[in-house]
């Protein structure tokens, strides 16, 4: 039984770092090469010449959303021993998440049903579809606002289970939860406060802890696993 926590633990550190990888290429690689926030119409070119790029990070974004959701279900089998209730809300949380966030990858199929009709050239007077574009990915990310709440709000429960299971660091809870209000701090705080906000050492601190907290778990689950003489003291739950 002991051993079938532990592969359940490593499964779940698995899906977690897989699911980091593909959030790093979708949300930070593949925007860092493509998108110029103060040029449209050098966005658009950029996307035009490497749309298979673009299409990779939609992909990517896919994967990410999916592995979420099987993360979800295995931390659910990990965790349900310290309080199933909790850990169906943190289940009912990633599933609302997931699914605003496919919602919002329509967006970028619009985009490139736009390219599709502008034939993949660009001209010097296609300015009027390059703002276009720009609009439609300017809502993708309005969009992912939302998700940050939703990002943030799984967390707590998250990090609430972590925190009271007895074969997790309770420093990783600590980090989850604080990560939790991080997300919204972040929502809030671009909501109320957007440009001051972004000039602002605010975003880089309230991110710090969800950042440390995720990895930090998704490393300690795939390499330890679980603390084994505690796990045993609860084996007969699962």
């Amino acid at each position: 039984m002991i051993q079938n926590v532990k592969r359940v633990a490593r499964t779940s550190g698995l899906l977690y770092l897989l699911m980091i990888c593909c959030g790093m290429f979708s949300l930070v690689y593949v925007p860092s090469k493509l998108y110029v926030w103060e040029s449209a119409i050098d966005t658009h070119k950029n996307i035009i010449v490497n749309e298979f790029f673009f299409k990779l990070g939609i992909l990517s974004d896919l994967f990410m959303y999916t592995l979420f959701l099987f993360l979800s279900l295995s931390l659910y089998r990990l965790l349900k021993q310290v309080s199933i209730d909790i850990a169906v809300v943190m289940v009912v949380l990633v599933v609302v998440s997931v699914g605003v966030s496919y919602a919002n990858l329509i967006p970028k199929l619009d985009i490139i049903t736009l390219l599709d009709d502008s034939l993949g050239s660009y001209t010097a007077d296609a300015t009027e579809r390059s703002e276009q574009l720009f609009t439609i990915l300017k809502s993708h990310y309005n969009g992912f606002r939302i998700i940050q709440i939703f990002c943030g709000l799984w967390l707590f429960p998250f990090g609430l289970l972590v925190y009271r299971s007895g074969f997790l660091p309770k420093f990783f809870g600590v980090l989850l939860i604080a990560g939790c209000l991080g997300y919204l701090i972040d929502f809030f705080g671009y909501f109320f406060f957007t440009q001051s906000y972004k000039t602002s050492i605010v975003p880089t601190i309230a991110g710090l802890p969800h950042a440390l907290g995720e990895i930090g778990i998704c490393l300690w689950l795939l390499i330890f696993g679980t603390r084994q003489k505690l796990v045993s003291g609860n084996s007969s739950k699962i």
